[in-house]
């Protein structure tokens, strides 16, 4: 392909097509042969994908949806076209690029101090997603899929992502309601788990620090690979990989519960306290301490809601059960045996 030859109107109408999941598959490999061409295309590339995702970040504030996230990007990029019923070229002079890198700067640093998210890019064509401690994230990915990021997670995928793969590394917790494309798979890689799908919703749990990664599936079908096998995951079913022995066990649940937190809800079925204190100090950003290791070894159950309930009103109805007592000092947390 002739670079030369290309009209930045064209390159620009492949971009808005990618970002709203409407390029025909010949449109998606000539995208893709111009930003094999050079470095500086893949950056030009990257920069408009930036403005996209501040832009549906801006609009999740305002309750998201792909068309409000359009019209967003259209105002930051400095177009005031309103989207058509077939895309048309997209112009981009170069006091309104100017003033989008102005615009990404300012709306993710405002998104970071008001709720704890951050995008980064990394200049080896990769970005990443993270939701710090004390905060969770909802994102769009670039071909229409709904992702959550729970607190202490991180995510990562090419800036080309849904070109010629969907593949994304994950560290943590997230909730995916994946946007069907029979042509080219979803897949989810962690260190000891990876999942691969074609259009569903299921939650994905696997913190560095937990002993189990657990994969939750509310609709569709998955195929969960391990070292040492493939294992096929129907709805209402999850799947808890031990993760010191490889061992994975596959048992029936009610699997809507294990999205509970993407609506600020805690959510507690005969859960180990240990793993109920990791997801305390995720949730509240705060540092709890077991005095005593057989609490440990204590189930609890509990239903809380983050946004009404703080840190020491669910400790105080654990405590409630006289299994266990706790002292508080700021962000320090204390449990003893009663």
């Amino acid at each position: 392909m002739n670079e030369q030859s290309l009209h930045t109107d064209t390159v620009n109408d492949w971009i808005i097509g990618y970002l709203t999941n409407s390029l025909t598959q010949e449109e998606m490999q000539l995208l893709q042969d111009w930003l094999n061409i050079s470095e500086e295309n893949r950056k030009y590339f990257s920069d408009m994908q930036e403005v996209w995702i501040a832009a549906s970040d801006e609009a999740d504030e305002l309750n998201f949806n792909k068309e409000q996230a359009y019209q967003l990007f259209l105002e930051h990029t400095g177009s005031s076209v309103k989207r058509p019923e077939k895309r048309k070229a997209f112009h981009i002079r170069p006091w309104m690029y100017a003033a989008a890198m102005v615009i990404i700067v300012f709306v993710c640093a405002t998104i970071a101090f008001q709720s704890g998210k951050r995008v980064l890019q990394n200049q080896l064509t990769r970005i990443t997603v993270e939701a710090p401690y004390g905060s969770k994230t909802k994102l769009y990915l670039p071909d229409g899929t709904l992702v959550w990021l729970n607190a202490g997670s991180k995510m990562s995928y090419a800036q080309d992502f849904g070109i010629n793969e969907r593949a994304l590394d994950l560290s943590g917790e997230a909730y995916f309601e994946v946007t069907k494309n029979k042509e080219t798979p979803f897949k989810v890689h962690t260190e000891e788990l990876d999942v691969k799908v074609l259009g569903t919703k299921f939650n994905f749990r696997n913190y560095k620090d937990d002993l189990e990664a657990k994969v939750c599936l509310l609709e569709g079908k998955v195929a969960l690979n391990t070292l040492q096998k493939e294992t096929v995951l129907h709805p209402n079913q999850q799947a808890l990989l031990d993760k010191k022995t490889g061992k994975l066990s596959v048992s029936a649940t009610k699997a809507i519960h294990s999205v509970e937190w993407t609506n600020d809800r805690l959510y507690f079925d005969e859960v180990l306290l240990s793993d109920i204190i990791k997801e305390l100090e995720r949730s509240y950003d705060v540092k709890i301490t077991v005095a005593d290791d057989t609490l440990n070894t204590i189930r609890f159950y509990g239903n809380f809601r983050k946004r009404e309930q703080s840190i020491q009103e669910i400790m105080n109805v654990l405590s409630s059960t006289d299994k266990m007592t706790y002292t508080i000092n700021g962000k320090n947390i204390v449990i003893t045996l009663p």
